[in-house]
């Protein structure tokens, strides 16, 4: 017994010893991390009761009323533009990777070698995605490529695959603003890990299947045959005309330029838009002594109308900065407009969605059909996702503005992952309709490179969403949250390696050939399959293994363990954000700890 018990003393009982004591109890011969709640205990993962810790409206005067009303609009207001000036970071940001990968981008497309491997072709379109933070400047360039015939529909495939897997890497980065408070950012994180998860595992999926039978490439083909397709059309374009004022204040881009570097045909001149339209000047006479004195145009010269250029007006109009300079200043620039951004929005949506509000806005948002129709739940939500993806034209925008309602409690992770499918899906409609406006000699090439982006969403939605046991992203992105609430430098190293490291290994080893990619990846993936295999069987089903495999604990602890790894970063990081909380670290302590348990009696 310790010190602290002697005499037969039992220490008054507070919550928080309840609640550990519950937990041991309820989770008694479980070995993992994660506890099994039971009835009764704090669900990490359940939406926070967000209280209204202020007076209710038949308690306040008239001033008072008149003061909340003021402050909520000026309040919703805040938000309103926070949200506008975080959608026009966004799109300076994407600016600022175009000028500083544009050159590179073009150099990785015109690697026709390289493209001929399908591993290769995945990792340059996570590659060039997160360069130029943009799936649509990513298509388009694939759709010039097989239009100019420097790149078959085969080898699109992977490609489009990874520009699909690249995109989820800005919810991933405006998750990061909500880490200072843990609940939050395992919310956050797990949502934004969520759509990440997906697209891998669907790639996992369809990528040796699209090796082996072609599938999207035929199912895209045969859907143009069935159909007579005329070109016309346009995409909607909403959140552009809103956000255009500010952001071509800014910069404006030669987006043509990229297109035309992967195609061989661009030039040394910068992508910084110098002229942005034409003028027609009628110009009177050919004589130099005419017109110079007089009034009036010449009567005796038949005039002749001139096209003039006219200038752009932004900030960078006539630079003698570098492409990589500007890039470099807008980068800078956006990525703290966007943080500042971020930090508005969430602490004002802490401020407003309080009480009644936050329970409307719940009800609404995650709301189910009466039984027996519950399941058509999910698939509204698709459609909803789909819908606002088409009318603000950008799945990033609709996921980042997603992520910190989840971090806030407002949306629910099982609510927020047919969300996410959805704008999967309207963002290739809205490529659809961009397709349908080309140029009739690139129509059909733009067309099936947009259908394949499009059954390659709709097949993952049939692999992991249709099937409710088969929906493993979701237990998948909790144990994710879980991990990196407790140890918040995880995000950083799968942001890392998820978008940077491995992509950048796997396309080194693809340029020294497809032998030797499958002599390297192949065992690793073999490795990585194991491991996985092993864990799921010590949960499930432990008496199939050999005593050895039971368990990890004869391997090293830092290669079952993430605590010496914690130490680690915690000696080179000394900071807050990249440890765990006390208060988290003393829980573990307590629920870890035996003698501590069984010392507080009920």
């Amino acid at each position: 017994m310790p010190n602290s018990l002697t005499g037969g003393q039992v220490p008054p009982l507070t919550l928080d010893t309840v609640g550990l004591v519950d937990r041991s109890l309820g989770n008694a011969g479980t070995s993992g991390s994660a506890p099994v709640l039971e009835e009764g205990k704090m669900d990490p993962w359940a939406l926070p009761q967000l209280k209204d810790t202020g007076q209710s409206w038949k308690e306040l005067s008239v001033a008072g009323r008149v003061l909340r009303v003021a402050t909520g609009f000026l309040k919703a207001c805040g938000l309103l533009g926070s949200l506008y000036l975080f959608i026009c970071s966004l799109d300076i940001l994407s600016s600022a990777f175009q000028l500083l990968g544009s050159k590179v981008t073009g150099d990785i497309f015109k690697e026709n070698v390289v493209l001929s491997n399908p591993v290769a072709g995945l990792v340059i379109g996570v590659l060039v995605t997160v360069l130029v933070q943009s799936s649509s400047t990513s298509s388009s360039i694939v759709v010039s490529m097989v239009a100019s015939k420097l790149l078959t529909v085969q080898a699109c495939v992977p490609i489009i695959m990874g520009v699909n897997v690249g995109t989820s890497i800005t919810s991933t980065l405006v998750s990061m603003a909500q880490s200072g408070d843990r609940d939050e950012f395992r919310r956050a994180f797990g949502g934004s890990a969520v759509h990440g998860i997906f697209n891998w595992l669907t790639v996992l999926i369809l990528l040796p299947l699209e090796s082996a039978i072609a599938l999207l490439e035929r199912l895209s083909a045969l859907t143009l045959g069935a159909t007579s397709l005329q070109p016309g059309g346009h995409a909607p374009d909403i959140l552009k005309v809103l956000t255009q004022p500010l952001t071509h204040l800014v910069v404006q881009l030669d987006t043509d330029a990229i297109a035309s570097s992967a195609t061989g045909n661009a030039t040394n001149s910068s992508l910084i838009k110098q002229w942005c339209g034409t003028r027609e000047v009628m110009t009177s006479g050919n004589s130099s002594d005419c017109g110079a004195a007089a009034s009036g145009p010449c009567p005796e010269r038949n005039g002749t109308a001139a096209v003039e250029l006219l200038p752009c007006h932004h900030l960078f109009v006539g630079t003698t900065l570098t492409d990589l300079a500007v890039g470099f200043i807008l980068l800078a620039a956006s990525l703290l407009l966007l943080c500042t951004c971020l930090v508005l929005i969430v602490k004002l949506l802490n401020s407003v969605l309080r009480g009644r509000i936050a329970q409307a806005v719940r009800k609404v948002i995650n709301a189910d059909f009466p039984f027996p129709f519950s399941w058509l739940s999910g698939y509204l939500a698709i459609l909803v996702g789909a819908g606002l993806t088409f009318v603000l034209q950008s799945s990033s925008v609709f996921t980042a503005a997603v992520v910190p309602l989840m971090g806030v409690g407002v949306i629910s992770l099982e609510r927020a992952y047919p969300l996410f499918l959805g704008s999967n899906i309207g963002t290739t409609t809205t490529a659809l309709l961009a397709a349908l406006a080309s140029p009739a000699d690139m129509l059909l090439s733009a067309l099936q490179v947009a259908l394949i982006h499009f059954f390659f969403n709709l097949a993952g939605i049939l692999l992991w969403y249709v099937v409710p046991v088969l929906r493993l992203p979701i237990p998948l992105a909790k144990r994710f949250g879980d991990v990196t609430a407790k140890y918040r430098w995880v995000a950083i190293a799968y942001l890392l390696l998820s978008f940077l490291l491995l992509p950048l290994a796997a396309f080194g080893l693809s340029l020294a050939g497809s032998t030797v990619l499958a002599a390297v990846g192949g065992p690793l993936v073999g490795l990585v399959l194991l491991v996985i295999l092993v864990n799921v069987l010590q949960r499930h089903r432990p008496a199939w293994l050999p005593r050895r495999l039971r368990s990890w604990a004869w391997l090293p602890l830092w290669l079952h363990s993430l605590e010496p790894w914690d130490r680690l970063v915690g000696r080179c990081c000394p900071c807050r954000v990249c440890s765990p909380p006390p208060a988290a670290a003393k829980e573990a302590h307590c629920y870890e700890n035996p003698e501590v348990l069984a010392s507080q009696q009920l």
